[in-house]
C-alpha cells in the first residue's frame, strides 16, 4: 500500500507519473530501514532503462484501439430501476490508507451501483489496476447490481492497456438477471425519469509530446461517441422529458485550472432542441466543490460537481475567484509534507422517481453537503442545497 505522501504535488505529466510508478515497485522490494534518498538512488540507477522503456512507449507508442457501441450485440444503454443508489468516486485509485478507508465505507452503504469516474495511479498500469480494483484484498467497493468506470488521462499515460484489457471487462451491471460487462468507456444507464451518461473524455486527453505542443489536447468527445449519443442513445429526442446528469474525468467548467469546454459544446449540438439544464458531476481536480448554475458559452447550462476528491491529497489552494462556487470543503484534515490537505471522500445519489438526493460525504463518514434535485419538463431542478 501506498502512502498519501507520495502523491503530494504530484502533476499531469507522464514522465513524472511514470517515474512514480516504478519507484513504487521498487520501494515495495526494499528493505524498511532503508532511506528515502537510498531508495531513489538505487532505483534511479537500477531501473533506469525500464524507465526509459516505459516512458517512451507510452509517450510516443500506439494507444490502445478505441472501443465503441454497439458491440457484440450491447448498446451500451442500460436499465436501472426507478429507485436506486450510485456511489460516485474519482480519482480513487491510490492504493492508499486513504482510498482504502473510503472503499471500505462505500461498501458499507451497499449501493446498488459504484461509479469510478477515472484516474488510476500512478499510470494506469495493469499492476496498478489489479492493486486497486481486482486482487483479492483490493478495496474497490463493488456494487450490488454492478459497477462501470471511466477512463481518465492517467490510464492514458500507459496507452489505455490497462484499463481496456483488465478492469472494463470485470466492470458491468445486471440486465433482467445477467451481468453484462463494460465494452467501451462511456455508458448510459436510465430509468423512467433519469438518464445517467458516463462520457469518454480520458482517451482524447493525451497525445504525444510534439502534438501537445503544437495542438493540446481538448478532451473532445470522439466521433464513434457522438455517433453513440446520437443514434444509440438518441439524446436529441426532444420528446424524452427525462433528466440528465453527465459524468465525465474532466470538468467542463472550473475555477482552479484550465476546464475542457469543448464536449459541452458537443453536447448541445447534439442536444438541439432537447437542449435543457443539466447536471455534470466530474472529477480530474482533487477536490470537492459545489458551484452555482452556470450557462456557459455555446454550450448548456450547467450544474457542475466536483469530485476529485476519492483517494489524491485534497487540494486547499484558494482559487482567483469564489463568486461561481456555491460551497467547497475548505477544512484542514492533516498536514503532508508541510502542506494542508483536506477530506477524501465520495457522493451519494439516491434516486426516487422523479427525484433524487446527493449526499457528500467524508472519509470519516460525516456528511458535508446535501442537495435535493427534481426533474422538471427535462430540466434538472435543484431544489434545496445546504452544508450540513
Amino acid at each position: 500500500m501506498r502512502s498519501s505522501k507520495q502523491y503530494v504535488n504530484l502533476s499531469h505529466n507522464k514522465v513524472e507519473n511514470h517515474l512514480k510508478t516504478l519507484q513504487n515497485e521498487f520501494e515495495e522490494e526494499v528493505v524498511p530501514t532503508d532511506t528515502v534518498t537510498y531508495k531513489l538512488r538505487q532505483f534511479f540507477w537500477s531501473n533506469f532503462f525500464g524507465f526509459v522503456y516505459h516512458y517512451f512507449k507510452s509517450r510516443f507508442g500506439k494507444r490502445y484501439p478505441y472501443q465503441s457501441y454497439p458491440k457484440d450485440g450491447d448498446s451500451g444503454v442500460y436499465q436501472i430501476p426507478n429507485d436506486a443508489t450510485l456511489a460516485l468516486l474519482s480519482d480513487w485509485a491510490t492504493d492508499t490508507i486513504e482510498s482504502d478507508l473510503v472503499g471500505r465505507l462505500v461498501a458499507r452503504y451497499q449501493a446498488d451501483y459504484t461509479l469510478h469516474l477515472g484516474d488510476v495511479y500512478f499510470v494506469g498500469a495493469p499492476k496498478e489496476i489489479r492493486a486497486n480494483f481486482l486482487n483479492p484484498d483490493a478495496s474497490w467497493p463493488w456494487g450490488t447490481q454492478g459497477s462501470l468506470a471511466l477512463s481518465g488521462n492517467h490510464e492514458m499515460y500507459s496507452n489505455g492497456r490497462g484499463y481496456f484489457e483488465e478492469l472494463l471487462p470485470r466492470m458491468g451491471v445486471d440486465q433482467a438477471g445477467v451481468r453484462v460487462s463494460q465494452k467501451a468507456g462511456f455508458f448510459c444507464m436510465e430509468n423512467d425519469h433519469w438518464r445517467i451518461i458516463g462520457l469518454d473524455t480520458g482517451y482524447t486527453s493525451v497525445r504525444n509530446p510534439i502534438m501537445e505542443i503544437i495542438n493540446p489536447p481538448d478532451c473532445r468527445l470522439k466521433d464513434s461517441q457522438v455517433q453513440w449519443l446520437r443514434e444509440q442513445v438518441k439524446m436529441g429526442d426532444a420528446s424524452d422529458s427525462r433528466g440528465l446528469i453527465f459524468l465525465s474525468h474532466h470538468p467542463v467548467f472550473s475555477v482552479f485550472r484550465n476546464a475542457f469546454p469543448k464536449p459541452g459544446e458537443q453536447l448541445r449540438e447534439i442536444l438541439g432542441e432537447a437542449n435543457r439544464p443539466v447536471a455534470w458531476i466530474y472529477g480530474h481536480e482533487h477536490r470537492m466543490v459545489i458551484y452555482h448554475t452556470q450557462e456557459l458559452k455555446n454550450s448548456l447550462t450547467v450544474h457542475g460537481r466536483c469530485i476529485g476528491h476519492g483517494g489524491m491529497p485534497v487540494e486547499l489552494k484558494a482559487p482567483e475567484t469564489h463568486d461561481p462556487i456555491y460551497f467547497m470543503d475548505d477544512r484542514i484534515r492533516t498536514r503532508l509534507r508541510r502542506r494542508d490537505v483536506s477530506y477524501n471522500g465520495f457522493a451519494y445519489l439516491t434516486l426516487q422517481g422523479p427525484n433524487a438526493v446527493m449526499k457528500y460525504i467524508d472519509v470519516e463518514d460525516t456528511m458535508i453537503f446535501q442537495e435535493n434535485w427534481r426533474v422538471e419538463k427535462g430540466a434538472v431542478i435543484v431544489e434545496k442545497a445546504d452544508a450540513v
